[in-house]
């Protein structure tokens, strides 16, 4: 079952949601900011079937 996690678009600040699969220990991909549209670096991992880690950086252009 996916997983909605909220954070903060490192572009314009606004809060967005991702949806995350925590039946896979570790991902990175890109994803658009739903808001601006600019593009997201999306990481994280999945311990225990919790979250241990997310981060959601800029891409430098």
């Amino acid at each position: 079952m996916l997983e909605e996690h909220f954070f903060t678009c490192p572009y314009c600040f606004s809060n967005i949601s991702v949806l995350l699969d925590p039946s896979i220990a570790a991902q990175t991909y890109i994803e658009d900011c739903e808001i601006c549209c600019k593009p997201i670096e999306i990481k994280f991992f999945i311990e225990n079937g919790e979250l241990s880690f997310f981060s959601a950086q800029s891409i430098e252009q």
